[in-house]
C-alpha cells in the first residue's frame, strides 16, 4: 500500500492534450486519509488536461473528494465536500551545484511542483492540493456550546473593542 493517491507518468508518455480521469481505490483513500489525518476520505477523483512543452508539463482539472475531519473541539465528526479547480505546474528541479541552496517562489508559483528524473507524480500533488484545501479547524454543530462551557471567549468577546466597551462601561458604574 502506498503512502499517498499515487499516479506517477513517464514524460516520454505524455501527449500534449492528454486528459486523465483518476479514480482512487480504496487502500489509495485509506492511505491519503492517514497521511492528512482524516477521519474518513470517502470519495477522491480528479479530472485532468496535461499539456506538455518540453520538460515543462500543466496539469488543469478539477478534483473532488468526500471526507469526514474530527472536529478540533470535540473529536466528533464534521463531513465535508471538495469540488475545486486545480492548476499545477511540473518542473525539473532546479541544479545549482549548492547543496543548500533557496529557493524564491512567488505568489504564481506556489503551485509548482518540481520532479527529477523521468517521471511526474500526478496523483501525489492532487493528494497535496487536496491537503491544502481542507479547513483547518473544522468544527462540528456542538463546538460553540463545549467553548462556551469550558469558558472561552468567542471572538467577539475576545476582541479589543469588547474589552474597551467593557472597561468603559465599568467606568460608568
Amino acid at each position: 500500500m502506498s503512502d499517498r493517491f499515487a499516479h506517477q507518468l513517464r514524460l516520454d508518455h505524455i501527449r500534449d492534450g492528454e486528459r486523465l480521469e483518476l479514480v482512487a481505490d480504496e487502500s489509495e483513500r485509506a492511505a491519503t486519509a492517514k497521511r492528512l489525518g482524516l477521519a474518513s476520505l470517502d470519495r477522491l477523483e480528479a479530472h485532468a488536461c496535461l499539456e506538455k512543452t518540453g520538460e515543462i508539463v500543466r496539469a488543469k482539472g478539477r478534483l473532488v473528494a468526500a471526507l469526514v475531519q474530527s472536529c478540533v473541539v470535540t473529536g466528533d465528526p464534521v463531513a465535508a465536500h471538495v469540488d475545486e479547480p486545480f492548476a499545477l505546474l511540473f518542473t525539473p528541479a532546479p541544479t545549482t551545484g549548492e547543496p543548500d541552496h533557496e529557493i524564491e517562489l512567488g505568489e504564481t508559483d506556489c503551485d509548482t511542483v518540481f520532479y527529477d528524473g523521468a517521471l511526474i507524480d500526478l496523483g501525489g500533488a492532487i493528494a497535496d492540493t487536496l491537503g491544502l484545501s481542507l479547513d483547518p479547524y473544522p468544527r462540528s454543530a456542538g463546538a460553540d456550546a463545549v467553548l462556551r462551557e469550558a469558558g472561552v471567549l468567542s471572538e467577539e468577546q475576545a476582541s479589543p473593542f469588547a474589552v474597551l466597551a467593557k472597561l468603559r462601561k465599568n467606568d460608568e458604574t
